[in-house]
């Protein structure tokens, strides 16, 4: 009689929280892409219900539309430094992918102090969460943006510190990226509706 042989099993390894990250990171991005959308929704429904000249609220500040164009400026190159950092990576070329990780969080910070330095205006001219409902909405949606776009500046710092020990992985790599794309590609939406 032959001896019965035992199933064959797997000796795949494992693999690690983090290199899942990036569908980790692709359901976090879709559930904000979800939040965002009700966000600009009502808050186009209510502009557009406004008897017309109505808008802005009387009393209420203009939005710096110019100013806040040189703002989305830095955080689209952001971007694009970001995604030329992922290509360097890919490469092997740590170097290049530090710079240019580099120069993502330079600019993206400089758009989160810019923004914050126009924030500090408006209250200024009067805006304020509880002056109008442009104020609360402004306010709701930027701001929600802020918070990821701070969210995202810290996952970057940390990303660039593990690139510069040489321990950052593709798939954390990856993940990151894919929060700041968001953050860069929510934002011309948000200031083409909101600001106009």
């Amino acid at each position: 009689m032959k001896p019965a042989t035992e199933p064959a099993t797997s000796a795949a390894p494992r693999r690690r929280f983090g290199e899942n990250g990036a569908l980790g990171m692709a359901l976090f991005v879709f559930t904000e892409i979800m939040l965002f959308s009700g966000f600009v929704s009502a808050f186009s429904i209510v502009r557009d219900s406004a008897p017309v000249g109505a808008w802005p609220p009387a009393g209420q500040p203009r939005l710096p539309v110019e100013r806040t164009a040189l703002n989305t400026l830095a955080l689209l190159l952001s971007g694009v430094a970001l995604w030329l950092a992922g290509r360097a990576f890919k490469r092997g070329r740590q170097d290049a992918a530090v710079r240019w990780t580099g120069g993502a969080l330079a600019l993206g910070a400089a758009f989160v102090a810019l923004q914050g330095a126009e924030w500090t205006a408006l209250l200024r001219q009067g805006l304020t969460l509880t002056s109008s409902q442009l104020g609360s909405f402004f306010y709701v949606i930027i701001g929600a943006h802020a918070l990821h776009a701070v969210g995202a500046i810290v996952t970057l710092a940390l990303a660039w510190r593990l690139l510069l020990a040489r321990t950052l992985t593709e798939g954390r790599f990856a993940a990151v990226r894919m929060f700041w794309y968001f953050v860069v590609l929510v934002w011309p939406v948000l200031y083409w509706r909101v600001y106009r």
